[in-house]
């Protein structure tokens, strides 16, 4: 968003959306969109934050009594430290003080490079590993790896904590600051050094940096006319895609759908709030904002009619943000059922102001409410019908560098093992010994997928063993059947 938590300001666009209205005719899913908000996304690829009202010029007065100190402190600096300063660095760091004391993960100040990589991000593609990242308690930690990206593909997944890139820690940074260090040009490598929770020891993952396309919408047709579709994040042009792909499957008969907001780490707020508009009756409130003089603002649902299908949403703790607004509006305000495990919880307001320079300064200026008031900031949404993932999908990364074979003993052998058995090759244990048995499930494993059947496990071989693990997770994914079986009820 990652990097990650998949951003722009969009000024002043709230006061021409109001004086819009949409009609939405939603069997054949036409619809006007109205745009509310100033939005843009936090940090680079990652960490997704919400903006709204208009811009305020701010004044700093030079005879200020409160700022004597600082000027005190600075005059000291320059005039008498033993080697000549870089004005611009005492600026910068001064500035960069007073956003970290404040203590907030999602205020931030940013560098001319920084914001640069900050603006890029919401264009069509960028390079990098793919993932949304924020920083949380002095650590940088992963919201989701975004679909189809290099992080996935690697096995990297939410509340992974990034300890170090290349040998780097990147203990107390802040995510705009990781994300300058985990992007790079494509086909570059990087090795993040990752912390799973029920991992013993740190695990080093080499990730090669690709192309990173903004698509957000993916979409299947299941079996008994249920469509399934995943949005990955709230871009440009999300609510267009989705109600492209929806007039598609009603053609194809659609009946019920299941929308999946499951890894989203959020994005733009006037997309979530569209597509909410597309399942909420219209006036019905699709959430509040509350500005710290404990002013409240309503945002009501601009849609005309109803879907004429059911609809179930899935939710688990990768979904944040806009995920986060659309699955409070549907529920409180829809009925519609919640499938999955908590959400990730954010329920603040950023907005962004450039500086002339070309660095940026990004800051909390609200919370947002679901329509029934409830803040659900670090607590998440709880969903209607909680369901977990099988066990091996929350099974921690391979180093693909390291070399597991007999007579080894590590964490990482018995996670092999474990993946072993989840795709039927059952090494007959489970405790970290590499032993005879687990090298011919090994060898069995390689065979059947044209391996060096060595019976060691390294490189393509554990990338294999992983990407077979993910497949194995999707065919077997309890959350989705639920869903289906929830969504069933309601065709009835």
């Amino acid at each position: 968003m990652d990097e990650q938590n998949v951003e722009k300001e969009q000024v002043q666009r709230e006061q021409a959306a109001e004086n819009k209205s949409g009609h939405v005719k939603m069997k054949k899913f036409h619809f006007i969109m109205m745009l509310f908000f100033i939005v843009f996304l936090t940090a680079g690829i990652t960490t997704f934050a919400l903006s709204f009202g208009e811009e305020k010029v701010i004044t700093v007065g030079t005879e200020r009594t409160e700022f004597d100190k600082l000027y005190t402190a600075y005059d000291t600096l320059k005039g008498e430290y033993f080697e000549d300063l870089d004005q611009k660095k005492l600026i910068n760091g001064a500035i960069d003080g007073m956003v970290k004391a404040l203590d907030d993960p999602y205020t931030d100040y940013m560098s001319v490079e920084e914001a640069e990589s900050f603006h890029s991000s919401i264009s069509s593609s960028f390079e990098g590993i793919g993932a949304e990242i924020q920083e949380k308690d002095g650590h940088i930690v992963i919201v989701s790896p975004i679909k189809g990206s290099p992080a996935e593909k690697a096995g990297l997944q939410p509340n992974d904590i990034i300890m170090a890139v290349d040998g780097k820690s990147l203990q107390g940074m802040t995510s705009t600051e990781a994300v300058t260090i985990i992007r790079g040009e494509k086909g570059t490598k990087v090795e993040l050094t990752i912390q799973r929770s029920g991992s013993d020891e740190p695990i080093k993952v080499p990730i090669i940096r690709d192309t990173i396309p903004i698509e957000t919408v993916y979409g299947e047709m299941l079996e008994d006319g249920i469509a399934k579709v995943q949005i990955t994040s709230f871009s440009t042009n999300t609510s267009k895609d989705l109600v492209n792909i929806l007039n598609e499957y009603e053609k194809q008969g659609m009946k019920g759908l299941v929308l999946d907001l499951r890894q989203n780490p959020g994005g733009l707020l006037d997309e979530a709030i569209s597509i909410s508009s597309m399942f909420v009756p219209k006036g019905k409130l699709l959430l509040k904002v509350e500005d710290r003089n404990g002013k409240v603002k309503e945002y009501p649902s601009q849609n005309n009619g109803n879907p004429e299908f059911p609809l179930v949403v899935l939710i688990d703790k990768g979904s944040a943000s806009a995920s986060e607004i659309l699955a409070g509006a549907v529920r409180e305000s829809a009925g519609v059922k919640l499938v999955g495990e908590n959400s990730f919880g954010k329920g603040t307001v950023q907005t962004a102001k450039d500086f002339q320079d070309g660095s940026n300064l990004k800051f909390t200026t609200a919370k947002w409410l679901t329509p029934k008031g409830n803040w659900i900031h670090k607590k998440g949404i709880k969903p209607d019908y909680e369901v977990a993932l099988p066990d091996y999908a929350s099974l921690s990364i391979i180093d693909p560098e390291k070399e597991l074979k007999i007579s080894s003993s590590s964490t990482e052998v018995q996670t092999a093992q474990k993946m072993l058995k989840a795709i039927g090759f059952d090494p007959g244990r489970e405790d970290g010994f590499f032993d005879e048995q687990t090298e011919a499930s090994v060898i069995a494993f390689q065979t059947a997928n044209n391996l060096p059947a060595d019976g060691v496990l390294k490189g393509d071989a554990t990338y294999k063993l992983m990407e077979l693990l993910r497949e194995q997770i999707k065919a077997n994914d309890t959350q989705l059947i639920k869903a289906i079986e929830v969504l069933k009820e309601q065709m009835k």
